[in-house]
C-alpha cells in the first residue's frame, strides 16, 4: 500500500495550559513535544506526508504577545530540530503566506527547508498563516492572470488543475485528525479534504503521541473509502467475513 497523507488540526494547547492554571504559551511549548513524537513515529506507521495546522490567518486576532510567542516557538523548533529532521530523512516545508511571518522565524524555516529538501522518508508540511479560502482565492487570481496573458485557455481550468496549483503535486490527505474534541475544519485544506476520512479525538494536542496516531490509523483502515462510487462486492464480502 502506498504511503498515507495525514493532516492534523493541533487543537487544545490553550485548554491544556488553563487546566493547569498556566499561561496559554506553556501549552504551545508543550505541543512541540507532541509534534516531535508524531513526526518521529509517522513513517513507521505508513505515513509519508504529514500536514500540521500550526497558525491560521485568523490567529492574528489573538493577543500580540501570544502571536509573538508562537513565532518564537516556530523559530526555535526549526533551529533545534533541523539536524534531526535531516538525519531522519524528513523533508520540511510550509504552506500559507510568508510575507507576514517575522523575519527571524522566516529565515529559520527557510534554512530548514533548504537543509531537508532532498529527503524522502516523510514530507512534513506546516500550515503557517494559512487559510483555505484565501489560498483558493489566490490560485483563482493566478489562473485568471494566466488566462489574461494568453498562456492558459479558460476551458483548460479543471478541478485537477486547480488541485495541482493549490497543492503543488502533494496528494490529497487520506485522513484528517482534529484533537481536543472539536468537530469542524476551521478553514483548513477545504478543497483537498473533499474525500478525506475525518477522525476526532478528545485528547488535547499536548498529550497526543504516536500511539494516538496509531489508533487513528487503525480506525481509518477499518473504513471503506468509496470516493462517490460503490464498494466492490469483493470488499463487502471480505468485510462480512471479518465481522462473522
Amino acid at each position: 500500500m502506498s504511503g498515507l497523507h495525514v493532516a492534523i488540526i493541533m487543537d487544545g494547547n490553550g485548554r491544556w495550559a488553563r487546566l493547569r492554571k498556566w499561561p496559554r504559551w506553556r501549552g504551545h511549548i508543550a505541543g512541540v513535544d507532541s509534534v516531535r513524537d508524531v513526526v518521529r513515529g509517522a513513517p513507521d506507521l505508513g505515513v509519508t506526508t504529514l500536514t500540521l495546522y500550526a497558525f491560521s490567518t485568523d490567529n492574528w486576532k489573538r493577543p500580540a504577545a501570544e502571536v509573538g510567542r508562537l513565532f518564537w516557538i516556530l523559530r526555535e523548533y526549526c533551529a533545534r530540530e533541523r539536524a534531526e529532521l535531516r538525519e531522519m530523512g524528513v523533508r520540511f516545508s510550509t504552506i500559507g503566506r510568508r510575507d507576514r511571518i517575522p523575519k527571524s522565524a522566516r529565515d529559520e524555516l527557510e534554512q530548514t527547508e533548504q537543509a531537508t529538501a532532498r529527503n524522502t522518508r516523510l514530507h512534513l508540511r506546516l500550515a503557517i498563516d494559512y487559510g483555505a479560502r484565501a489560498e483558493i482565492a489566490r490560485v483563482t487570481r493566478e489562473l485568471y492572470s494566466r488566462v489574461q496573458n494568453g498562456v492558459l485557455d479558460a476551458k483548460d481550468i479543471t478541478p485537477e488543475l486547480l488541485r495541482n496549483t493549490l497543492a503543488g503535486g502533494v496528494p490529497d490527505p487520506d485522513l484528517l485528525i482534529r484533537t481536543a474534541g472539536e468537530q469542524r475544519l476551521s478553514d483548513f485544506l477545504l478543497w483537498e479534504l473533499a474525500y478525506a476520512e475525518l477522525y476526532f479525538t478528545p485528547v488535547l494536542w499536548p498529550e497526543f503521541r504516536r500511539a494516538h496516531l496509531a489508533e487513528a490509523l487503525v480506525e481509518f483502515r477499518r473504513r471503506e473509502r468509496k470516493f462517490g462510487g460503490l464498494v466492490p462486492k469483493a470488499n463487502l464480502a471480505l468485510k462480512d467475513a471479518r465481522a462473522g
